[in-house]
C-alpha cells in the first residue's frame, strides 16, 4: 500500500511537472499572438489615417474629433454633412498664401489660414457670421449706389455660367436709367485654382467668396452669407435679388416693376410664391429633409429659390433673426421661416405671371413679358438672349 501510495504521489508529481512546462509554453505563445494582433491593428490604423485625408496631419484628427463632438452637441443632432466646415479649408487657404499672387486694388483676399472650425459656433452652424469673406469687393456699392443688386450663388468652378451671365442679363450696369450690379457668391472648392479666381475677379470685379464648403447641401449657408454681405457691404442699395445661375432674367421688366408706385421700400419680399408646400421625407429625393431638422409637415409660405426680390432692409433682419431658427438645407423655405419669424410675409408681385419657372419652348414675345424663366444650360441662355436682343418688335 505504501509503495502504491508512493507511486501514486510520484505519479501526481510527475503529472504536475509535465503540466507546468506545458503551461509555461502556452503563455509565451499567447503573448506573441496578442502582440501580433495589436501590431496588426496599429498598422491598419496608420494605413487608414494615411489614405483617409492626406492633407490633415494625423494629430489634428484627434482635435477635430473633439470639435466634431462639440459641434454635434451644439447643432442638436442636425445631420453633420450639411454644415461642417471642411478640414481641407486650412490647406486650401495656405495654398492661396503660398502662391502670393498680386491682389488687384480694391479687392481684399484674406489668405490667413482659418482654424478647422470656429472655436465657438455662434448660435448654429448655418449662422452667416461663423464664416468670413476671403475674396471681397468692398467698394463696389460705395462707388455705384445701386437701385438693385443681383446676387448669384454659383460654384467656383462654374466659370461658364458666370461668363454667360456677364454676356447677357448681367452685362448692363444701367437699366431703365438705374444702376444695377451683378455679383457672384462663391464658397470654397479646392478643385478650382485660386489664382484663376483672382485673375477672373481682377478682370470683372464681381466675385465674392466666403470660407464655407461650396456644396448643394450648404445652399442655406450660402444664402445667409449673401444676406450678410448685403447688410454689411451694400446697405445703400434699395433692392436685391437672389437669382440662380441657370436663369433667364429680364432685368428691364424687373426694374420697371420695382419703380411702380406702391412697391414697398421696406419689409418687401416677392417672387413666385409657394403656399402649403409639404416637406419632402423621401430619403431618395434631392429635397429630402429629416424630421430632426424640420419637424413640421409643411413649410410656411416662401418664394421659390430660382429668383426672389427683396427690399434691402431685410438682409440684416434675416441674419439677426436666423440666430433663433434651426437651419435646414432648403434655402428658400429657410428664408420663408425667417420672414415668418419677423412677423412678416412674402408679397405677391404686381403681376404674378412674370415670375415663371420652366418654359417648354422659346417664344420671343413671351420672353419680353416675363421676369424669370429657368433654363437648361448657359448655352441656351446665350442663344435665347442673342435672339431676344435682335432689333425689331418682340411681338
Amino acid at each position: 500500500m505504501g509503495d502504491q501510495d508512493a507511486g501514486s504521489d510520484e505519479g501526481v508529481g510527475l503529472r504536475r511537472q509535465i503540466a507546468k512546462p506545458l503551461h509555461d509554453q502556452k503563455l509565451p505563445g499567447f503573448r506573441f499572438w496578442f502582440q501580433g494582433l495589436l501590431m496588426l491593428c496599429l498598422l491598419g490604423f496608420v494605413v487608414f489615417l494615411a489614405f483617409s485625408d492626406s492633407t490633415v496631419p494625423w494629430i489634428e484628427k484627434f482635435s477635430l474629433q473633439k470639435q466634431y463632438r462639440r459641434f454635434l452637441n451644439q447643432s442638436r443632432k442636425v445631420p453633420v454633412p450639411a454644415y461642417l466646415v471642411h478640414p481641407k479649408h486650412r490647406a486650401f487657404l495656405n495654398k492661396m498664401k503660398e502662391k502670393k499672387t498680386p491682389i488687384p486694388e480694391g479687392v481684399q483676399y484674406n489668405t490667413e489660414p482659418e482654424p478647422l472650425q470656429p472655436q465657438r459656433l455662434q448660435y448654429h452652424e448655418a449662422y452667416s457670421r461663423n464664416y468670413r469673406f476671403v475674396m471681397d469687393n468692398v467698394e463696389v456699392c460705395k462707388v455705384n449706389s445701386p437701385l438693385l443688386v443681383l446676387m448669384v450663388p454659383v460654384a467656383p468652378s462654374n466659370v461658364v455660367a458666370r461668363d454667360a451671365i456677364r454676356a447677357t442679363w448681367g452685362k448692363d450696369r444701367v437699366v431703365q436709367g438705374e444702376t444695377v450690379l451683378t455679383l457672384f457668391m462663391l464658397g470654397l472648392d479646392n478643385r478650382h485654382d485660386v489664382e484663376k479666381l483672382q485673375q477672373e475677379n481682377q478682370q470683372h470685379n464681381d466675385l465674392i467668396q466666403s470660407n464655407f464648403l461650396d456644396t448643394y447641401l450648404n445652399l442655406t449657408i450660402k444664402t445667409m452669407v449673401i444676406m450678410d454681405w448685403l447688410a454689411t457691404r451694400c446697405p445703400s442699395a434699395a433692392y436685391a435679388m437672389k437669382v440662380d445661375s441657370d436663369m433667364f432674367l429680364n432685368v428691364d421688366n424687373l426694374v420697371i416693376m420695382l419703380k411702380k408706385p406702391g412697391i414697398p421700400h421696406m419689409n418687401y419680399l416677392t417672387g413666385m410664391l409657394m403656399w402649403n408646400r409639404p416637406v419632402v421625407r423621401d430619403k431618395n429625393s434631392k429635397w429630402y429633409v429629416p424630421e430632426e431638422m424640420f419637424p413640421d409637415p409643411q413649410y410656411p409660405t416662401y418664394t421659390l429659390g430660382m429668383g426672389y426680390v427683396f427690399s434691402n432692409d431685410l438682409p440684416a433682419k434675416f441674419v439677426d433673426v436666423s440666430k433663433s431658427i434651426k437651419p435646414f438645407n432648403i434655402e428658400d423655405a429657410y428664408i420663408g421661416m425667417c420672414i415668418k419669424k419677423l412677423g412678416l410675409s412674402p408679397t405677391s408681385p404686381p403681376d404674378p405671371s412674370q415670375f415663371k419657372a420652366y418654359n417648354s419652348r422659346y417664344d420671343r414675345c413671351e420672353f419680353s413679358k416675363i421676369i424669370t424663366y429657368i433654363l437648361g444650360s448657359s448655352e441656351t441662355l446665350k442663344n435665347y438672349w442673342a435672339d431676344f436682343k435682335k432689333p425689331g418688335p418682340h411681338c
